[in-house]
């Protein structure tokens, strides 16, 4: 296996780990669901490239193709854990421009849409870039 590819897959956090990857994957796809498919209680994507243009990101059905695909599969990609470092790279990116374009105009805090949230996920998406999948994923099965 080249060097590269091992460098992505490879990882030797334990399983505290995993657990972290796997609940910050099922968020994000849960998101991404709600921008792409409309399910629990979503908008889908012409509710979601609407809403983006309102706030300036546009053209507004392009970014909400790509935050939506980038939660969604992203979040499949993490939940399994294939990928991982790359995928958690995309939810990094995807968490700073939802709290720089939406939430930090609110201050941190949830109850006033701030960015409290979008940061925890920042923060759990950061340290599976980092340390990479964990001992229950396919990266690691690849890897091994």
């Amino acid at each position: 296996m080249s060097t590269f590819v091992n460098k992505v897959l490879f990882s030797r956090a334990g399983y505290g780990l995993t657990v972290l990857r796997i609940v910050v994957g099922i968020i994000f796809a849960a998101h991404g669901s709600q921008k792409l498919f409309g399910l629990f209680g979503g908008y889908g994507l012409a509710g979601t490239a609407q809403w983006m243009e309102s706030i300036g990101l546009t053209p507004g059905y392009l970014m909400a193709t790509l935050a939506g695909g980038t939660e969604f599969f992203a979040g499949l990609a993490l939940i399994i854990g294939l990928l991982t470092r790359p995928a958690a790279l995309g939810l990094a990116i995807l968490s700073l421009v939802a709290i720089f374009s939406v939430h930090i105009g609110n201050g941190l805090f949830m109850a006033n849409n701030g960015y409290e949230f979008a940061l925890a996920l920042l923060a759990g998406s950061i340290a599976v870039l980092i340390e990479g999948a964990g001992k229950l994923s396919v990266d690691n099965a690849i890897a091994h």
